[in-house]
């Protein structure tokens, strides 16, 4: 009789419990105030503001590998483990003064944050937030990505090294590559985990590792490009974890110019420029690549512009508002959203019709951040 009551307990139970799906959810940084936004993409809608994170000014997160937790990194230094099904503050530590950004490793078990201020990289364990390792590097750390086999690569801006964590094992093991060059400011991996890319503002030109290789060594990209050969000013300098992968070219957002570049992923030589209204910041790809969608920096970041990537041409511009900071394809690219912080507003457009769909309200919105990143190497 015992057994019988809890299984009818059991079963009640599990029928009345509500079912919370992550898969169509994202978050939205509230740069101002210290807050974010839940959102659902299918319903087009805001679930729920949660507060309490801290400095938001040049915010980032990751998931877990099952896309409960997101893992958010203020600039304040503050690690903040978000539960989206429970839209809760689960843990929070304050691990710097200043961090630009993180990683979480292929496993999900560890969290990395990549800092300015005392420099160097700390490594958290994802359930606990417990630190599992500090590695000081004696600079101002940049670029951090998670690569296969639970490692982590990030670049020195002081010293122009790149370092690459293995923590496959209980004794890490550190390899550091150095003569990356002048000055690097961001880096990206591919989705594959191959190529490793960091942009340099202290020098013309960007430089590439292959991960694939046992002893990676420096590999000049477009050296003779940037912003040293006009000293143009630059507004604000590219996200490049916003290049775009069209098919086998890179689409690399120009450091200082009013462009975008073309780039052949296997060779990472120069194949095209295409004209821009401004210096680019974000330079992305909807999912199947046929389309690049750029933003850009002061003044001129009221404005949108789409490439075809077989054409290469501009085939759509206007202007969504003031400040658009962000953009984030839904998983099949049909719809994409924008953050317009000025106008205190998220923005939905059909990528097909680029009719707008839909405006969502929110504070000062900067990164948009779908749950199927959860499922992409160096995102």
């Amino acid at each position: 009789m015992k057994k019988l009551l809890a299984a009818a307990l059991l079963l009640t139970s599990t029928a009345s419990a509500e079912t919370v799906a992550t898969g169509d959810m994202g978050v939205v940084i509230e740069r101002a105030t210290g807050s974010v936004l839940l959102v659902d993409q299918s319903e087009r809608a805001a679930l729920a503001r949660i507060e309490g994170f801290g400095d938001l000014s040049h915010a980032s997160l990751v998931y877990s590998p099952d896309e409960r937790f997101a893992y958010i990194f203020g600039r304040d230094g503050g690690l903040t483990k978000l539960d989206i099904t429970t839209r809760q503050i689960v843990n929070r530590v304050m691990q710097s003064g200043n961090a630009i950004g993180g990683a979480i490793s292929d496993d999900g078990k560890l969290v990395a944050v990549s800092n300015y201020e005392p420099g160097g990289v700390r490594v958290f364990d994802a359930d606990t937030l417990e630190l599992v390792l500090d590695i000081p590097t004696g600079g101002k750390t940049i670029g951090l990505v998670d690569a296969p086999g639970r490692r982590f690569v990030f670049t020195v801006w002081d010293t122009g090294e790149t370092w690459i964590a293995d923590l496959t094992e209980a004794e890490p093991q550190i390899t550091r590559i150095p003569d990356m060059g002048d000055r690097p400011y961001d880096a990206l991996i591919t989705a594959n985990g191959r190529t490793y890319i960091t942009g340099l503002f202290g020098e013309d030109g960007m430089t590439a590792l292959d991960l694939w290789d046992e002893n990676p060594e420096p590999i000049r990209v477009l050296p003779n490009y940037g912003r040293g050969q006009e000293e143009m000013p630059v507004y604000k300098m590219p996200h490049l974890e916003g290049w775009a992968l069209t098919g086998t070219e890179f689409v690399l957002p120009a450091v200082g110019h009013h462009e975008v570049l073309w780039v052949d992923a296997d060779t990472l030589e120069e194949t095209a420029r295409t004209k821009t209204h401004g210096q680019p910041v974000f330079a992305m790809a909807r999912p199947d690549g046929r389309q690049v969608w750029v933003n850009f920096a002061h003044p001129l970041n009221d404005t949108i512009q789409v490439i075809d990537s077989v054409s290469k041409e501009i085939i759509h511009q206007f202007q969504p508002g003031p400040a658009v900071l962000h953009m984030e394809f839904t998983p099949r690219g049909h719809e994409v959203w924008l953050s317009v912080r000025d106008a205190g507003k998220i923005m939905v457009y059909d990528t097909r019709t680029f009719e707008k769909l839909r405006e969502i309200d929110a504070e000062s919105p900067s990164g948009i951040f779908f749950t199927a990143r959860a499922h992409r190497t160096g995102l």
